[in-house]
């Protein structure tokens, strides 16, 4: 199992006040060859009666580092592989990258993390870390 993020429960906690169920901690991706991959959390929620349930996977990341372009490399590659691997494996689950609202303010807003935004190739979900609130949903 791989360790989990600073704000893995702080995420889980804001996804479950959100009206998230969480499914799975961590979803698993089971490769053809024994490999495993491991996404954050999986979860759903009832749209409506008639439209059965969304489902999205959530990739939680701190962006500790001293530099946050090498975190955010390495957050869109793990992102795209994730979101590759998901259309196979689980194609009903749509992947979001969790950051906080400052990690958003502070990557996102900038021009690298803002065309990651623009060109679709990224969805955020963003968090307060001291409310234990989703913020906003940026698609």
């Amino acid at each position: 199992m791989p360790a989990k993020d600073i704000y893995h429960d702080t995420v889980k906690n804001a996804l479950i006040k959100d009206g998230w169920t969480i499914t799975h901690d961590p979803l698993r991706i089971r490769l053809a060859r024994g490999k495993n991959l491991f996404v954050d959390l999986g979860a759903k929620r009832l749209l409506a009666a008639e439209r059965g349930f969304e489902k999205i996977a959530v990739e939680i990341k701190s962006f500790t580092r001293p530099s946050d372009m090498k975190d955010l490399e390495e957050a869109v590659g793990q992102f795209v592989l994730y979101t590759c691997l998901l259309k196979r494996y689980y194609p009903e689950y749509i992947l979001y990258l969790a950051v906080s609202e400052d990690t958003r303010k502070r990557v996102f807003e900038e021009e690298a993390g803002q065309t990651l935004i623009e060109d679709g190739i990224i969805r955020l979900v963003t968090f307060d870390i001291f409310k234990e609130e989703i913020i906003q949903w940026i698609h």
